[in-house]
């Protein structure tokens, strides 16, 4: 007797459920309910189609009812939602836009109504120029209003996969586009360090991004419409994209016995069956199991919802498969960078109290002397005893199959011994004879076995100079091109004709540019005595944790009562700060040429140096390098060496180009952000007072208003002015806590140097100023810090005081006395308030 089953959802687990089951039943009666108007669709490639990487729309489609019914012979029907399903009498109750409500039977139902963008209940939610990204007529509805009206500039709202790949190919189709997240770094699976490589790529394709902020409201404009900011800013922009999530569309099981979690999802077991007989369920709706640690989790992806889709179909024809978890591996474009994860991050260990350990290498992804090659970031995290729990890669080749390779030993329960003895495909052109994978396999063995203890970035904040030496063994030109504010250099290579300036009482913490040089200089020193620690991942992952997004103008600031709308043009606001976007146009004499693909730091450098230093005066270079490094060093090197930057991008295969002109004064363009040598004002903030604030302000937007390159040094209790009202929470010492409870929180809480006034005095100087249209404190900080003035926190003062990172103003940068003198040094105006 043959079966009827009903099939909720289509797309990935639905449709996938149909076909094979009829490969498998040809006499089964199948049919399949779809809310919308397609049955199966290439969801994830909707961002693609906005960008012009898909043309063809119907490419999208990947099945269609026709087709299903003439090669599979099942039943679609479209625009047909189920609204409640009554496991008693095995009934579905049907909406249907053609035939209206009716009730069909089943013998075995599938459930795969995935899930539906989540919209917050904000005020203004409903305003039409606000859009969600799930399916073909959204895609349609935005790709409508792109094309049918001047929109110039768009804000998309959540940094995970859909926000990123909407913001990236928004911008691909001509767009302003402003990314705002709510936490503090962009694609939260990933962890900090390699989100921020990423967030660096898009803003260097010229997306802005606004992090740990979050919305909440919109108001309608003449034109376009504004997105109120917690902190009471208001961006304005023609349309809104909203991607903070999805959440299971299951409201329709409510009162039909079937088992749902916490948020919504429904709960299988491994075979895929739901708490009701005959019941099954698949794809984004469903609560699964996490292979590595057993706990239960929700993983909306393609992949998986494919495989449960034929297992599912595989069980109601009589085959005994089972679905054993997911890892969630996942991969994203981002511009012409890639990221890949695999297993566990280390928000995730933590929250499960697992302990683990971590490595970042920074392998090149094939041959270094072939040409094309460029960096990979590549980060393991793995038990004390070596099991593989998860890993991370970031770079411009090989990222995918890096991951994959990792994925599987994942799969198979892997040790990091496996990695070490993987023998992967070799050639020039596509690897190295030690892959990257069997790279990251060598340095996580190191560790376990002892021959190195390493430190991570974020542990540079326990480093205590009475106790510790924090050494840079670069060359000298590295050194100077940029450093670990604090760090002493002594080159590896003549670290052992120098050991006698190291104190041998105290511990040393090596860094150098990705690990490998580190490493060598910990054997040296650990085998003459020294106790000795290599930063994992070198330089360049501390660097690269550094990255924050340039602020944004928005033109609205906390005290906007929204009536001023005529300041809101469509896109001013938004679009005030200056990109970082490569220079369009290349100077039209090129004098030389330097090609350095496929080296590694420091040799782009050094090589740049050589051929700089055979050239006359006014000589222009074009030099062409693979290092992903090479695009922020060569600004430095500019800098430093007196030279004008006058061209620098970034091509989608990774490759970067820069022209230099040696030692002339030439105006180089803001896009470069490159320091003006001179006029330059520096002031150290030592005050926390309000008044002495205000006039800190007033000076410093005054000297940047003037031309002036302005850095303000914030020491001890000047710190309080640029601690954030609301931090994120941190952990601190009992003297921290004991600070924390002392000291005001921000900018708002600052009590004044006279006439306090038991707090009344600061409520009185602020009312004057606003009678007076004299911009408030908190203004002239935005205002300062569009107007490119630097501010930058003492880290020694943090350390006494227990201010952590998280504490401070996001804009802010962390350094120190010698980072102070070093500004100080190149100005002509110095002020101690």
């Amino acid at each position: 007797m043959s079966k009827k089953v009903l099939i909720v959802g289509g797309v990935a687990g639905g449709a996938s459920a149909a076909a094979r089951l009829r490969r498998l039943d040809e006499h089964a009666e199948i049919i399949i309910f779809e809310k919308g108007p397609y049955i199966s669709f290439a969801n994830c490639g909707l961002p693609y189609y906005i960008g012009g990487s898909i043309e063809e729309r119907e490419r999208l489609l990947v099945q269609t009812p026709k087709g299903m019914a003439d090669r599979f012979n099942i039943d679609v029907r479209t625009r047909s939602e189920i609204v409640a399903v009554d496991p008693h009498t095995r009934t579905v109750q049907v909406q249907s836009q053609e035939r209206g409500q009716y009730e069909e039977s089943y013998d075995e139902l599938i459930l795969s109504p995935g899930a539906k963008p989540i919209v917050p209940d904000l005020p203004g939610k409903d305003n039409p120029l606000i859009y969600t990204v799930r399916s073909i007529p959204d895609i349609d509805r935005i790709k409508k209003q792109i094309n049918s009206s001047n929109n110039v500039s768009l804000i998309v709202i959540g940094g995970g996969f859909i926000g990123v790949e909407m913001a990236e190919n928004l911008k691909e189709a001509g767009l302003d586009v402003t990314l705002v997240e709510g936490n503090g770094q962009l694609l939260t699976p990933f962890d900090a360090e390699l989100a921020a490589a990423l967030a660096q790529e898009m803003e260097q394709n010229g997306v802005q991004m606004l992090f740990s902020q979050r919305v909440q409201g919109f108001r309608s404009l003449e034109q376009g419409i504004g997105v109120e900011l917690v902190d009471g800013r208001v961006l304005t922009a023609d349309m809104v994209i909203l991607a903070i999530g999805v959440t299971p569309d299951t409201a329709f099981l409510r009162n039909s016995g079937v088992s749902l979690g916490t948020r919504g999802h429904i709960m299988v077991n491994d075979a895929l069956e739901s708490s009701v007989p005959h019941i099954y369920a698949v794809g984004d709706a469903i609560e699964v199991t996490d292979t590595i640690h057993g706990t239960k989790t929700a993983i909306p992806l393609a992949g998986p919802a494919n495989k449960q889709g034929r297992i599912v179909a595989d069980r109601i024809a009589g085959l005994s498969s089972i679905y054993k978890g997911t890892q969630g591996t996942a991969i994203i474009k981002v511009f012409g960078m890639t990221g890949a994860a695999t297993g566990s991050n280390e928000k995730t260990l933590k929250r499960l109290g697992i302990e683990y350990r971590t490595v970042i290498v920074h392998p090149a992804s094939h041959a270094s002397y072939y040409p094309g090659s460029s960096a990979i970031t590549l980060k393991l995290l793995f038990t004390p005893t070596g099991k593989i729990l998860g890993a991370q890669a970031v770079g411009y080749d090989g990222v995918d199959k890096r991951i994959d390779d990792i994925a599987v030993a994942i799969h198979f329960g892997g040790h990091i011994s496996d990695l070490t003895e993987l023998e992967l495909s070799y050639a020039p052109p596509y690897s190295s004879a030690k892959d990257p994978v069997n790279m990251a396999g060598y340095a996580a063995e190191n560790i376990m076995a002892g021959r190195v203890e390493t430190f991570t970035y974020d542990q540079l904040s326990e480093h205590q100079p009475e106790q510790s030496i924090l050494l840079d063994v670069r060359s000298e030109l590295e050194h100077r091109n940029g450093n670990i504010p604090g760090s002493i250099n002594i080159s590896v290579d003549e670290l052992r004709q120098r050991l006698d300036e190291l104190d041998s009482t105290k511990v040393i913490w090596v860094y150098c540019q990705v690990g490998l040089r580190g490493y060598t200089a910990s054997q040296i020193l650990r085998q003459h005595g020294f106790n000795v620690k290599n930063l994992s991942g070198g330089y360049k992952t501390y660097r690269q944790a550094q990255f924050r997004p340039a602020p944004i103008s928005t033109g609205n600031d906390e005290n906007n009562d929204g009536q001023d709308q005529n300041n809101n043009s469509k896109h001013a606001e938004v679009m005030e700060k200056e990109l970082p976007n490569p220079i369009s146009a290349q100077p039209q004499r090129i004098d030389n040429e330097l090609n350095v693909c496929g080296l590694s730091c420091p040799g782009p450098l050094i090589q740049l140096k050589q051929k700089m230093d055979q050239l006359s005066n006014g000589e222009t270079l074009r030099v062409k390098a693979s290092d992903p490094g090479f695009y922020e060093d060569v600004k430095a090197w500019a800098t430093m060496s007196g030279s004008s930057l006058l061209h620098l991008e970034r091509s989608k295969g990774g490759t970067i180009e820069a022209v230099i002109a040696k030692n002339i004064a030439q105006p180089v363009s803001s896009a470069m952000e490159t320091p003006k040598e001179e006029p330059a004002s520096t002031m150290v903030v030592f005050s926390g007072d309000l008044d002495k604030a205000i006039a800190s302000l007033i000076i410093a937007n005054g000297a940047a208003a003037s031309g002036r390159k302005v850095t303000m040094f914030f020491t001890f209790w000047g710190l309080n002015i640029i601690r954030k009202h609301q931090p994120q929470p941190v952990s601190k010492t009992m003297i921290g806590r004991m600070f924390d409870m002392m000291l005001p929180r921000g900018s708002h809480k600052l009590g004044m140097s006279k006439m306090n006034m038991l707090g009344v005095g600061p409520k009185i100087i602020r009312s004057v100023m606003k009678n007076n249209n004299v911009a408030s404190l908190e203004e002239l900080m935005q205002t300062a810090t569009a107007q490119g003035v630097e501010f930058v926190a003492c880290q020694m003062s943090m350390d006494l005081m227990g201010i952590q990172r998280e504490e401070l103003m996001d804009s802010v940068n962390i350094g120190g006395v010698g980072y102070y003198l070093g500004q100080a040094a190149q100005a002509n105006h110095n002020l101690f308030i």
